[in-house]
């Protein structure tokens, strides 16, 4: 059983400063402010602080200058790239993906994907998760859910991989037509399940795009939470562009 788990509070701190990057609090070329300013405005300890700028130095967010401190750099490329991978969750076909389906069955909805999905925090949705493999190694997991009554009348509950994306079929089976996708983009720990499937480390966080997929009238059709290990985006920006 997957549980859901808190993020580490440097994690937090990371997903809040970057969304001040975003919204323009913090603009491109201004200094964030100091380790210290921070430790009192978040009550949080200083390495927690400090484990926290460096995630987001990692990720092009931020960069340190000599007698500047720590500078915005703003929205980095790599995080454009990162946000199409819902939309290509969504019309990948499975038959040609490197790869394989690791589960595709009624389970209890994620308590992050029932509000968007408009289910009860207790219902059972059909999930078809997706592995994809690059040279062997795991470079994403693609968790696809759908209300168990959308399914019906479709091969989405089958444990074969399917020959056209989960749109196509959907858009062919149940005669919806799918509109435009929302995403959020986040850090988080995985579940236990979710880091046995990408052989993770325990405590190693992920990028996590959580994509809404909606028709005209703003209706989710489906979401799909694709988990990106950080540690090989390198090597997954080169299989997506291939």
């Amino acid at each position: 059983m997957a549980y859901e788990v808190a993020a580490p509070k440097y994690v937090r701190l990371a997903q809040t400063l970057q969304g001040r990057i975003e919204d323009g609090t913090y603009p491109p070329g201004s200094r964030v402010p100091s380790e210290n300013q921070l430790v009192q405005a978040f009550g949080m300890s200083r390495p927690t602080v400090v484990r926290a700028l460096e995630l987001l130095k990692r990720d092009g967010w931020l960069e340190s200058r000599q007698g500047f401190g720590t500078i915005v750099r703003g929205r980095p490329e790599v995080v454009e790239r990162k946000d199409q991978r819902g939309r290509e969750a969504l019309e990948r076909v499975e038959e040609a993906t490197p790869g394989r389906l690791v589960e595709v069955d009624q389970v209890s909805v994620p308590p992050r994907v029932a509000s968007l999905l408009g289910v009860p925090r207790r219902a059972k949705v059909l999930v078809r998760r997706m592995l994809v493999e690059h040279d062997g190694e795991p470079v994403e997991l693609a968790s696809s859910y759908f209300p168990v009554e959308s399914a019906e009348g479709t091969n989405l509950g089958d444990p074969s991989p399917l020959s056209e994306g989960l749109r196509a079929h959907l858009e062919l089976r149940k005669k919806v037509r799918f509109d435009h996708v929302t995403e959020r983009v986040s850090a988080r720990l995985p579940s236990s399940q979710e880091a046995d499937f990408l052989a993770l480390p325990k405590g190693e966080p992920v990028l996590s795009v959580l994509v809404a997929a909606c028709d005209v009238s703003g209706q989710v059709l489906q979401i799909t939470d694709v988990l990106l290990p950080a540690d090989r985006q390198e090597l997954e920006d080169t299989y997506r562009l291939s």
